[in-house]
């Protein structure tokens, strides 16, 4: 199985909630969604962007979102003891369970 992996920073300067963190993800979900909107000419504007620009901006956008995601996952941890590491496998034995993943997973 081929993996990307990412290691993103926990924002020691912010006190996130799981509310305001949840906001913060809509937020960027949707700059993102915009982003891939001007990709495809989705968006109903006159794109001036150059395609390299906007898979730039999508790559940016897609990376706050990550990072406000992994932003969540600390205050899980922190604020309500939720064991990730758990999460995270139940969460890959459910991608074999629903034939995404081959069983051989690392």
């Amino acid at each position: 199985m081929e993996k990307k992996e990412i290691s993103l920073p926990r924002l020691d300067l912010l006190r996130p909630t799981l509310e305001s963190t949840l906001l913060k993800l809509l937020e960027e979900a949707g700059e993102l969604a915009q982003a891939v909107g001007k990709f495809r000419g989705m968006n109903g504007e006159n794109v001036t962007m150059v395609p390299e620009e906007v898979l730039a901006l999508i790559t940016r956008e897609l990376l706050d979102v990550a990072q406000t995601t992994v932003s969540m996952m600390f205050v899980l941890e922190e604020e309500y003891d939720i064991d990730l590491q758990a999460a995270l496998e139940e969460h890959i034995a459910k991608l074999i369970a629903k034939g995404y993943l081959g069983a051989s997973v690392n």
